[in-house]
């Protein structure tokens, strides 16, 4: 079953159970992947829609934007709006896979390097062109990119 049947079966199950923070966050999600459905449809007529690894793209995405409002309404002291935050997360994590911890990025980085022999800043690209194809939504690719960047300098 693909991410997109997934989230539906979710939001069917939520819709049952009238779990309001759910049912939201997952019409979110849905909504989401409906929007980028429309702006591929000028691709090939008739296509499926977008694939699993761009609706990862975008649930990572919606995680980053939620883990930012959080740290922002935690700094202004609405507590109560960042929980909201951190609560959407865990619902969206559900569909992401599980997130590399600090030594498996930092064995991931390394032995992409090694593959491909990286020696300079100039690799960076080609180095985190790998990571994201093999590790999309399994590491954020924003702290990667910043220990990349030490380990080649």
């Amino acid at each position: 079953m693909g991410l997109r049947e997934q989230v539906n079966t979710t939001l069917r199950q939520a819709m049952k159970s009238k779990d309001a923070t759910r049912l939201s966050t997952l019409r979110l999600i849905n909504a989401a992947i409906k929007d980028h459905d429309i702006a591929a449809r000028g691709g090939v007529a008739g296509d499926g829609g977008v694939s699993d690894k761009e609706i990862l793209d975008i649930l990572g995405k919606m995680t980053r934007q939620r883990h930012e409002s959080a740290r922002i309404y935690e700094e202004g002291g609405r507590l109560e709006l960042a929980e909201r935050e951190r609560m959407e997360i865990a619902i969206i994590a559900e569909f992401l896979p599980r997130q590399l911890d600090e030594t498996e990025i930092l064995e991931a980085v390394e032995l992409t390097i090694k593959q491909t022999n990286a020696s300079s800043i100039r690799d960076m690209g080609k180095i985190m062109g790998l990571l994201k194809v093999k590790y999309t939504g399994q590491m954020d690719f924003g702290v990667v990119g910043s220990i990349v960047k030490k380990k080649l300098t």
